[in-house]
């Protein structure tokens, strides 16, 4: 095997990308998702491959992520949502399991998630954050979905030899 290094790829020509967006604190949200398509589409993502979706909450984010992973349809995901503290417990369940829900599908398909979920104490953390991590979502799913295509194409020639 050569040993070299693999430059980030942020070409999102021909990637097609889904994305699930919690409803659940649906300002942030939808200025996490305005952030992301933005980004997506700056990075060269046409809009026709591109299926949004949304769901109740963050909890409900990995199952339809995985529906999404099952349809082998993607090239990346990417999960939008928004948890903000409260007075209960109820914070850390979902940050939690939502977080783990996320991890597990991409490692049980192979694809990469972007996970922009985002914890905080307050909306207002929310609000200062959601413009960047929206965005950042976007970039990472290119750059993943580049690698995970370019990682694949290295196995299948290794196959070959």
């Amino acid at each position: 095997m050569t040993v070299g290094t693999y430059e980030r790829n942020l070409d999102g020509e021909g990637l097609r990308i889904g994305i699930v967006q919690a409803r659940f604190n649906e300002d942030v949200c939808h200025g996490l998702l305005s952030a992301c398509l933005a980004e997506l589409k700056r990075l060269g993502v046409a809009d026709e491959d591109v299926l949004h979706v949304s769901v109740p909450g963050a909890l409900e984010i990995p199952l339809a992520l995985q529906k999404m992973a099952e349809t082998r349809q993607f090239d990346a995901l990417v999960a939008i949502g928004a948890v903000i503290r409260g007075e209960t417990y109820h914070f850390e369940l979902v940050s939690n399991e939502s977080g783990a829900g996320i991890t597990r599908v991409a490692l049980d398909y192979g694809i990469p998630i972007a996970n922009a979920v985002l914890t905080t104490e307050t909306d207002e953390q929310a609000e200062v954050r959601m413009a960047e991590k929206g965005a950042d979502a976007g970039r990472v799913a290119v750059e993943m979905a580049n690698l995970a295509l370019a990682l694949q194409e290295l196995a299948e020639a290794t196959e070959e030899e």
